[in-house]
C-alpha cells in the first residue's frame, strides 16, 4: 500500500521533481591509490649477537628428574616436560595438583617462564613441594 501511495503525488513543477530524483540517485565513485612520497623503510636486521639457528634443540630427557629446575624445564621437549611433571607429582603425593597432570604441566609452563625461577625446582615453582 505504501508503494501505491508514493506514486500518486501530483507533479507541480519539473524543477522540484528533478530535485527529488537527484536525491534518490546514487553515483559510483572510483578510488585511486595515493602515491606516498615517504621513502621505503629499510629492512630490520637482527642484532649482531643473535643466535644463528632459528630454534635451539630441545632436550629429550630431564637431567635431574623430579628435581629439574625451571631453567632446564624450558629446554625440554613436550614429552620430556610431561615426564618431569609425572615424576614431580609422584615424588609429592597428596599435593593439590595430585591427579591433575595437565593442570600441573600448564602451571609449570607458566611459572617457569619467569626468569626469577630459572634456578628454582619445578616442584617448588608450581607449589607442590616446600622451598
Amino acid at each position: 500500500m505504501a508503494l501505491s501511495l508514493a506514486g500518486c503525488g501530483s507533479d507541480k513543477s519539473g524543477e522540484s521533481n528533478s530535485l527529488k530524483q537527484a536525491g534518490t540517485t546514487t553515483t559510483a565513485r572510483t578510488l585511486s591509490p595515493v602515491a606516498s612520497s615517504a621513502p621505503a623503510a629499510a629492512p630490520i636486521q637482527p642484532p649482531a649477537n643473535a643466535p644463528t639457528s632459528a630454534t635451539a634443540a630441545k632436550k629429550t630427557a630431564a637431567p635431574a628428574g623430579a628435581a629439574t629446575t625451571c631453567g632446564d624445564f624450558r629446554d625440554l621437549t613436550d614429552d620430556a616436560e610431561r615426564q618431569v611433571i609425572d615424576q614431580v607429582l609422584a615424588a609429592n603425593p597428596g599435593s593439590f595438583l595430585d591427579g591433575s597432570p595437565n593442570v600441573a604441566l600448564g602451571t609449570a609452563k607458566l611459572a617457569c617462564l619467569a626468569t626469577a625461577y630459572a634456578n628454582t625446582p619445578v616442584a617448588v615453582a608450581i607449589r607442590v613441594a616446600p622451598k
